[in-house]
Formats: C-alpha cells, structure tokens, sequence
C-alpha cells in the first residue's frame, strides 16, 4: 500500500521559507501594533527640557493609557506635572490639529502645567496657576521640581496671563530662561488633546540614566 506524502514532506525547502515568511510577518505587525498602541520611542532633541532630559536621551512613551481611553471613547488627558510628547501637528483632521507654520519639529517634549478653564500667570520668573480649587492660585512648580537636576528651572521668562482654552494643555519646558524652550508662553501656542501622544514612562538612554517617571 502505497503511503501519500504530504507536498510540504516533499518540499522541505519550501516550507521552512514559508515558516521565515510568516515569522517575519508576525514580528512586523506585532512590533506596529506595539508602536502603535502600547509603547513608542523618541529621542530627544535640543536643550528645552533640561536638566530633566538632555540632547540625545532616549525616551519611552506608554501609548496604553491613550489607546485605552480611545478604545473607551473619550479624549486622553494627562495629569498635571506629566512630561507628554505630542504632535505638532497633523496632515488633516480637524483645524485645531493642523500643523503650526514656521515649526518643523514634528514632535515635542514638554511639562503639562494647566488644563482647560484654568489661568495661568507668568510674572517675575514664578508660574502661577488659578482654578475653583485654588482661586489665589498655586504654583505647579512646586511638586515637579524634585532637585536641580530633575525638573523646571527656578526661573521661568516672559509674561503671561491667559485662560486655557476648552480641549487644550497648557505646556512647558522645563528650561524656561530666555528662549530655550518654544512652548505655550511663546509662539507655540495651547496644545490640543488630539495632538498627545503619551506620557514619556522612562529613560532608556543613556545607560547609566535610566529611570521612570
């Protein structure tokens, strides 16, 4: 009696090119699924949020908190003092998350420091912040500075007193002297909570700087 073997028996070349295919897809859409959804990594760039990351930190952003929130349908919204990357600004969707003129930067990294409804003074090198909570206001400084090498500088430049529009963050660097840091002060503007990313959850790099946040 005659035994059939299967064409893969007979094509052992084959089916082991076959296996490497379809491993190679799985890490590919596996690794866009995580990039997409779970986690993303962003090197830094520039001096504005010194001393807490410096030129070429790399930073890892958790994508979960933000994919969960979509998946339950409503808006992420980071909490005050998280370091966020957030787009500069998208190639369509609504106008409020159109790319801003002038920047080419097509992400960045800042400090949350007001969220929508909320006044925020800047007088004399101190950030203020005024809300229902706070109504002689508070300075939101004061629990994100950990030391002189982790957090906003004491000094902040400019002077600002606005109201934080509906749907937006006021952000900042954490290196505010002079103009080391374009952010919500300056010609950066509020940011949109379509335009956030995520908060960075640690530091990969360099190797003797990881830590979480």
């Amino acid at each position: 009696m005659e035994t059939k073997v299967s064409y893969f028996t007979r094509h052992p070349l084959l089916k082991d090119f076959l296996s490497l295919v379809f491993f190679i897809v799985c890490v590919v859409v596996g690794t866009i699924i995580l990039n997409a959804y779970v986690f993303r990594s962003y090197n830094v760039v520039g001096s504005s949020m010194e001393n807490t990351f410096h030129n070429e930190d790399r930073v890892i952003v958790n994508r979960l908190r933000v994919s969960w929130d979509h998946f339950l349908g409503k808006e992420y919204v980071p909490e005050r003092g998280d370091v966020i990357v957030f787009a500069n600004g998208a190639a369509s969707g609504p106008l409020t998350c159109e790319a801003l003129v002038g920047h080419s930067d097509q992400f960045l990294i800042k400090r949350v420091i007001a969220f929508p409804g909320e006044r925020v003074v800047v007088k004399d090198g101190v950030v203020t912040v005024y809300n229902d909570e706070h109504p002689d206001g508070f300075h939101p400084d004061d629990t994100t500075r950990v030391d002189e090498n982790n957090g906003p500088k004491l000094d902040t430049s400019g002077e600002v007193d606005m109201v934080v529009p509906s749907g937006e963050l006021f952000v900042a660097g954490d290196n505010r002297e002079g103009a080391h840091s374009l952010d919500s002060r300056s010609g950066l503007g509020t940011i949109p909570f379509c335009r956030v990313i995520g908060p960075v959850l640690m530091r990969i790099y360099p190797l003797n700087k990881i830590s979480f946040f």
